[in-house]
């Protein structure tokens, strides 16, 4: 039976290794895998989920960090509601690298206007020793203030802490951007297609 839905399209970038994967599988499956699988050119998982009693079904895109899949995943960009840049607390390479995620995004992607397309910004890896964190809170705050009053939110994909909360205002954004954008609901229903399956590796 064919029932009519919201589709929103995340985009998750990022450095190799930061942890897109392992979110990604938390927030939508509760696992976490301790084994590290690079992704190879973009893969996807959905969820259902509730935005004040509305139903709509996210498609979360994780796509490679490594330089020499990047371009693989441009094709994906294009019709993104949200992009969520990924960085690893513990790795200030990674945080300064959002930057060349976002605007290689903005190029690819050619959103219909740039300056208020919904940005989220997440720091992984928070279970990891204190003396091994290499970007404070207070330092990504201010980049994300800086670039538009972006969301900041600070995880643990391994634990899970905050995760609910930093996809809920992904699919938050993603929808308000749907909306500005004039995108009707789809008549046809949406597979639910685990194209991370059980293989056991992610970027965790």
């Amino acid at each position: 039976m064919s029932t009519r839905r919201k589709i929103l399209k995340v985009i998750i970038l990022g450095d190799s290794g930061v942890g897109k994967t392992s979110l990604m599988n938390q927030y939508v499956n509760h696992k976490f895998s301790a084994s590290y699988k690079a992704t190879i050119g973009a893969d996807f998982l959905t969820k259902e989920v509730t935005l004040d009693d509305r139903s709509v079904t996210l498609t979360i895109w994780d796509t490679a960090g490594q330089e020499r899949f990047q371009s693989l995943g441009v094709a994906f960009y294009r019709g993104a509601d949200c992009c969520v840049l990924v960085y690893d607390v513990n790795s200030l390479k990674s945080f300064d690298s959002l930057n060349s995620w976002r605007d290689e995004f903005l190029i690819q992607a050619s959103p219909r206007d740039p300056d208020s397309f919904p940005f989220v910004v997440i720091g992984n890896k928070t279970d990891l020793p204190e003396s091994k964190r290499q970007v404070s809170a207070r330092r990504a705050m201010g980049y994300c203030q800086n670039k538009g009053q972006i969301p900041h939110f600070e995880t643990s994909a391994k634990e899970g802490s905050n995760v609910e909360n930093a996809f809920e205002a992904i699919a938050r954004n993603a929808l308000a951007q749907q909306e500005v954008e004039g995108e009707g609901l789809l008549d046809e229903p949406f597979p639910v297609v685990n194209v991370i399956d059980e293989r056991g590796g992610c970027a965790c």
